[in-house]
């Protein structure tokens, strides 16, 4: 038998230049600000947030997960400004298969820095030295090169396209299969 990550004091990571940790009430304007972003959006099924009462919804959501042991959801920190410039995290965890699926975003401003790399770098090894993870998945639009550039970056393997997997913003979209097996890493 396995042994799997408790569930019981969220995780505080650190990297070389940000802090992963939990959402607190006063990060609601940060992710009002990331959110609001329509290119932040463009590729995930939220709407665009018009109000604080969105980004509390979302940090209830991140509690949820936690709280019912089927994802992690951290947020990125600068530990200069405290300002929270993204998340990342996992989702969707099937503790009988040891499988997770891993999302993240981050504020345009901030792209194209390595800042995503680095992350998801410290995401995936505790995924896969902590909660005992056997593979990391990733559904990625298609059109979002970027994302799969980044997750073929860290080692990624694409298996492949489920065709019109889910209907978002109006209509149905096809997602990229991506995915990291714990013998793979490293």
């Amino acid at each position: 038998m396995s042994v799997h990550f408790n569930f019981m004091d969220f995780p505080v990571l650190a990297t070389e230049r940000f802090i992963l940790r939990k959402a607190q009430e006063s990060d609601c304007f940060d992710l009002l600000e990331l959110y609001s972003d329509e290119s932040v959006v463009k590729y995930i099924p939220l709407d665009p947030f018009n109000s604080v009462e969105d980004s509390k919804n979302e940090m209830s959501w991140y509690e949820k997960i936690f709280e019912d042991q089927s994802g992690l959801r951290w947020l990125i920190e600068e530990p200069t400004t405290k300002k929270v410039i993204g998340t990342c995290g996992f989702l969707n965890y099937e503790k009988a298969h040891n499988r997770i699926e891993i999302g993240y975003d981050l504020i345009p401003s901030y792209w194209r820095k390595g800042i995503m790399k680095e992350t998801l770098s410290s995401i995936i090894d505790f995924a896969f030295t902590e909660m005992n993870i056997n593979k990391i998945e990733a559904k990625v639009d298609p059109e979002n090169e970027s994302s799969i550039r980044l997750l073929e970056k860290l080692n990624f393997y694409q298996e492949g396209m489920l065709r019109e997997h889910e209907f978002e913003k109006g209509k149905y979209v096809d997602l990229v299969i991506l995915s990291i097996l714990k013998r793979e890493y490293k």
